[in-house]
Formats: structure tokens, sequence, C-alpha cells
């Protein structure tokens, strides 16, 4: 009887890929990520564009520059600009108005975003839910000329909503001039900014608040939690990341705070608190000609 055969072994040992080139490794990322790529493209010139190519004209600030010659005709000054910039007075209570109006928007701000989707989360009616978060977030697509007109209308002296219930109320016994009183400015401007971006803001962590595993709530309820605990103890952890994410997104923002209120809700009497940065440099810099 014949013994079977037995196969042969291979005595060449594990075939070897070669890597490959970087050509070629980058020509086979592109082949299957060409569609994002090609979509990235517009948002990276748009980025270049206004972003990136205007930051030549920092060179400005350590020249005498004069519109319509250049630089070398205006003659280098170093920082002879940034000396009498931060040696002004109206400069520091500028940065103060804008820092403080900032952290207040930040604050109240995440604060008030956090608990409307809370609480829209909790809604158990559907169509009710989508009409409230459409609502909420239509004032984001409102002008700030639109929004500054119509609080102006509320806060005004004669005919003004917020003081005729006041005084209605007998909380007051003559209306307050809200508009002309510096303190009040800041909060007035946080409420506005708080009034037009929550809806919108919500939108984020409502979606967050979708991705959150079922399950806990479930065996939340299992163990006899009820709905503010487990908002507590299961969707607040849950947005931890997101609220780092975007208080830090936003701080990135806030030397530029607060130019539109500022321009249109300023007058002599409430300079001292509603003058930010961006106001600042428009008067001292475009207006008075020293776009150095």
């Amino acid at each position: 009887m014949a013994t079977p055969a037995t196969p042969a072994k291979d005595t060449h040992g594990p075939v070897i890929i070669p890597p490959l080139s970087r050509s070629a490794a980058f020509r086979r990322i592109f082949k299957k990520q060409r569609v994002p790529i090609l979509l990235s493209i517009p948002f990276l010139l748009y980025v270049f564009v206004f972003n990136y190519l205007p930051l030549w004209g920092w060179a400005r600030a350590f020249f005498n520059y004069k519109p319509g010659k250049s630089l070398a005709e205006g003659g280098f000054v170093g920082l002879r600009f940034f000396e009498e910039l931060f040696s002004s007075d109206g400069f520091w209570l500028a940065l103060r108005n804008t820092v403080t109006i900032a952290l207040l928007g930040l604050f109240f701000g995440t604060l008030a975003t956090i608990l409307f989707a809370l609480f829209l989360n909790e809604l158990a009616n559907v169509a009710f839910k989508r009409v409230v978060q459409t609502l909420s977030y239509l004032p984001h697509f409102v002008s700030w000329v639109v929004v500054i007109g119509i609080f102006s209308r509320f806060l005004t002296l004669d005919g003004g909503l917020v003081n005729d219930v006041l005084m209605k109320l007998n909380l007051i016994n003559e209306p307050i001039p809200f508009l002309l009183t510096g303190p009040y400015y800041w909060w007035i401007v946080t409420f506005m900014g708080v009034w037009k971006g929550t809806g919108w803001s919500a939108i984020l962590y409502l979606a967050v608040i979708s991705s959150i595993n079922p399950e806990l709530y479930e065996a939340a309820t299992t163990d006899g939690a009820g709905r503010f605990r487990k908002m507590w103890h299961i969707t607040l952890p849950g947005l931890k990341k997101i609220v780092i994410l975007m208080t830090v997104l936003q701080t990135g923002w806030i030397l530029g705070t607060g130019f539109e209120q500022s321009l249109l809700l300023t007058n002599g009497a409430i300079i001292a608190y509603s003058d930010v940065l961006s106001t600042y440099i428009q008067r001292y810099g475009l207006g008075l000609g020293r776009f150095s």
C-alpha cells in the first residue's frame, strides 16, 4: 500500500512585501479620500485668502505707513506705535470691557445652552419639541441691527416695555435709563447674546445627547433614578467633552467680541463701559488715519 505524499515544504520563508514609497502611499491615500480632499479645497482657499494672506499687513505696524506709499518710504519705526497704544488709557479701558463682556457671554451663554438642551431633550412630545427647537434657533439668523433695534425699543425710557411692566408691578417708581447707564450695558449685551445664540448652539449639544447609549438610561430607570438624577449622572457627564471643546474654541474669539453691539448702542453716557477693542481700533486707527 502506497503511503500518501507529504506536501512540499516552503524553503523560501514568508513573503516580504516591500514598503511603498512616499509618492505611492500619497497616491493611494488620495485615491481613497479624493472626495473629501477635493471638497475641502475651497475651504482651505478661503482660510488662506482671508486669514493668512492679510497677515502681510501686520508689517505696517512697524513702519510709518501712509496710504499710497510703500513701507520703505514711510520708514521703519520699530515698536513706537505699540508703545503709544499701550500707554493710552483708552486701550486698557477697551480691553477691560472686551474681556468682561466676552467672559460674561461665554459663561452665561454656555450655561443657558446646556440647560436648554437638557430640558428640550426631556420633552416627550416630538412634534412640540421640534417646534420649540425651530423657534429657538431662528434668532441666530436675525442681524444684530434688528436685534439691537428690538431691545432698544423694549428698554427705552418713553414707552419701553420693560419699564412699563416694572412700573405696573410697582417694582420701580420711575423709568430706569437702561441705555444711558454704563453698568447695565454689560448685562444687556450679555442677555442679547444669550437670546440670539442659545437655540443655535443647542443643536450641537442635542446631537451629542442623542449619541449617548440609551442602555445607560434604562439601567438608571431600573435602579429607580428620576429624570433629574439621570440628567445629572448620565447626560451631563456625556456633555463634558463637547463643553470643554466649545469653550476652548470660543475663547479664541474673546478679543473680537462686541463690535456690532458697541457700534450701535454706544453713546457718550456709557462709552466707558461699551467701548471695546474693535471700536477703539476703528476710532483710534481708521478714524484718525493712524493706519500703522
